[in-house]
């Protein structure tokens, strides 16, 4: 089950995700970010979210640079502000019968290098998506999302 709702906080309207108990924060940032940082999915997207790790799912085996992994787990010790090291991209997609699924294909090494923090969450930028959207990243092997 997922429940959300806009929470308006110090003039800043914050999106807040619940789902199965499981509860992402939102952040807003009053900073700008350069458009050369945004993503194709989510340059319009300014919140992100706390998202559970567990709930990641990521289809696709990351091929890893371990000394730039190295060098985000320090980064992140030493500054967590997503102003440093940019929140990943994560698409919620239903499944036909209400599931809440979340898919991450890009931030390869950020999400690395938060399981090697051992972090119960990771910033992420939440987009919905559609199974159509998922069937163009996995092709064939898309799973039948329920």
């Amino acid at each position: 089950m997922f429940r959300s709702g806009l929470v308006a906080f110090n003039g800043c309207v914050r999106y807040r995700a619940v789902m199965s108990g499981t509860h992402f924060r939102s952040n807003c940032s009053g900073t700008d970010i350069q458009s050369e940082d945004r993503s194709i999915h989510s340059g319009n997207i300014e919140e992100f979210h706390d998202v559970p790790i567990h709930v990641i799912i990521r289809p696709i085996p990351p091929v890893l640079d371990e000394q730039k992994v190295q060098s985000l787990v320090e980064t992140i010790q030493k500054t967590p502000s997503t102003t440093v090291v940019p929140p990943i991209d994560v698409l919620w997609v239903k499944g036909r019968e209400g599931g809440d699924y979340f898919y991450s294909f890009g931030g390869c090494h950020r999400f690395a290098a938060y399981q090697r923090l051992n972090v119960k969450t990771v910033p992420a930028k939440i987009i919905r998506s559609s199974l159509s959207d998922l069937r163009t990243y996995l092709g064939a092997s898309t799973p039948d999302l329920r």
